[in-house]
Order: structure tokens, then sequence, then C-alpha cells
């Protein structure tokens, strides 16, 4: 097992670039994290990692025992996951990756209660807007929720959202309230706006009856956190794009009005994305199968009375 464990922190390091950034990810500290590549080198003569200024970088030989070593992990795995099946008793580590805003309210608040019903199952959860490469950073599952494309993920959806388009009530005092989409890029408005590296939706797409139409909005600032633009929303900083049922409260007791009714956002799926070769994995399956519950649960008390 020692062996083992020395391949995971190896494959880890190449998957996040460092000792410190690996340790954190395993709960080992670096000089651990480090001994592990120490013993792994010394097993099989060669150097595995270049240092550079900022990270480790995989030498000729460690390329090439990266591809062998992730193959003999997804075996075990898959092992451990039959052995599972068979006996009833899943565990093991999950590792999990979930927006900000709904990771928080959601599958955050929701990891304790399924830990009491299976204590052997380690939750590992990542809340982040931005998107990740979940087989570069080894994670096992990802909630996201917005507007997916076609990829090698196997995807279990778990809502659709209906999106609006709200402001305060001060800032339509002051700015007035948009008639029609076009209003929004020729007046023009303030449209607050998640952004960050990577990012593909730079535009808003509203529903017209021509169908589906892009508008390329503006606004003086931006975040990657979307708690953030509610909360500058709710200031009259701007008008927000968001998922209805992360807004209703907001919208109930007046701070927030819907703007553009007549034209609302294409709605977006709350969906679990994970590698198609975990779905045979009871634990993964359980985890799933619990949150998409929850989150259905608490889409529709968020909605409820509307």
């Amino acid at each position: 097992m020692a062996y083992l464990d020395n391949i995971s922190v190896f494959v880890r390091v190449v998957e996040l670039g460092g000792l410190s950034a690996a340790g954190r990810d395993m709960r080992l500290s670096p000089a651990v994290a480090s001994n592990r590549i120490k013993e792994l080198e010394k097993h099989l003569g060669v150097r595995l990692f270049n240092r550079t200024t900022r990270q480790l970088v995989p030498t000729e030989q460690g390329t090439v025992f990266y591809e062998g070593a992730k193959k003999i992990l997804a075996a075990v795995d898959e092992a451990e996951a039959a052995i599972a099946a068979l006996s009833g008793q899943p565990r093991g580590v999950i590792r999990v990756m979930a927006p900000l805003g709904l990771g928080r309210r959601m599958i955050a608040s929701g990891i304790p209660s399924f830990h009491d019903q299976y204590p052997e199952i380690e939750v590992r959860l990542r809340l982040s807007d931005r998107e990740v490469d979940m087989m570069k950073e080894g994670i096992d599952v990802a909630f996201r929720l917005g507007v997916l494309e076609d990829s090698s993920l196997r995807m279990r959806g778990i809502a659709d959202c209906e999106r609006v388009l709200a402001a305060a009530p001060g800032y339509i005092e002051r700015r007035g309230m948009p008639e029609k989409p076009e209003d929004l890029v020729e007046a023009p408005h303030d449209c607050l706006l998640l952004r960050f590296p990577g990012a593909r939706e730079y535009f808003w797409t509203l529903q017209t009856p021509e169908g589906p139409q892009k508008y390329q909005v503006a606004g003086p600032f931006d975040t990657d956190d979307g708690d953030v633009l509610t909360s500058w929303a709710i200031e009259g900083r701007g008008i927000i794009n968001k998922p209805r049922f992360e807004i209703e409260g907001f919208l109930r007791d007046g701070r927030l009005k819907v703007v553009l009714p007549e034209n609302p956002p294409v709605p977006v799926k709350l969906a679990a994305l994970y590698p198609h070769k975990k779905y045979q994995d009871p634990k993964l399956r359980l985890l799933v199968d619990f949150m998409a519950e929850r989150c259905q649960r608490m889409i529709s008390e968020a909605l409820a009375g509307r």
C-alpha cells in the first residue's frame, strides 16, 4: 500500500502542478508529499520532476510513468467499486466540485447528512464558479449550473432552471425600465456579468418572438462570484441574469424586480457531470442520487408560492 500511496501522490503532483497543492488535496504536509516522491524516484531509479520557479514539471520519464500510473489507480478504483457493490458497504473518497452560491446552499449543507448515512465515504468539496478540467484535476463529480455543452463526460440532469433578468427598484427608478432587449445595449444599461478566465458566456441570450437572440451587454464591473453579482444588484448597481430560484426571495420581498419579463434569458440546466468510467462506482451513484433529490426539493421550496 505504501507504493500505491506514493503513486497516488505522484499523480496528484502532476495534475496540480506542485507539492503544496497535492498535499492539501490529499491532506498531507508538503514534507510528507515530497518524501513520497523521493521514495518513488528511488524505487524507479529515475528523476520524475524538474523544478521551475513556480511548479514541478514532469521529466520525460515522469510523463511516461504518469500515463501508466493513472491506469493503475483507475484499475484499483474499479476493483474497489466492484467489491463495494458486492458487499453493500461503499467506502472511499469522492472529490466534488460545485458553483460557489449553489454549492454553499445546496451541496455543502447536505454533505454532513450524507456522511451520517454513509460514514465510510469521505467527501472532499471544492467550490468555484470557474470551469475546471475535471480529468486534469481529478474531480470525480461536478455539479454545474449553466448551458452545458457536449463533452465526453456522462451527465445526470437534475433540473431545468428558469432564468430572469432583475434589478433593484432604485436602479429602475434612476435608469428606467428597459422595454425591449435592445435597450440593454443601446441605452446602455449597467449589466452585471459573471466573468472569469475561460468563461464562454460574454453575452446574454434572451428569448424573443424570433427565437433566442444574443445581446452583447456590458457593465462597469464584473466578478467570478455569482453571489457578489446578486449583492451588487440589490444595492442598485445594475441588472443581473440569474436562475429564478436563486433570487426568488428577493423578488418576493421587493428588493429586486423582474426586468423584460416577456424576454427572459434561455433556461439553464443543473446537472451532475462525471467521467463515464465512474458510473459503476456505488459511492458516486449514492452521492449523485442524494444531491439530486436534495437540490430538486430545495429548488421547489424556493419557488413555492410564486
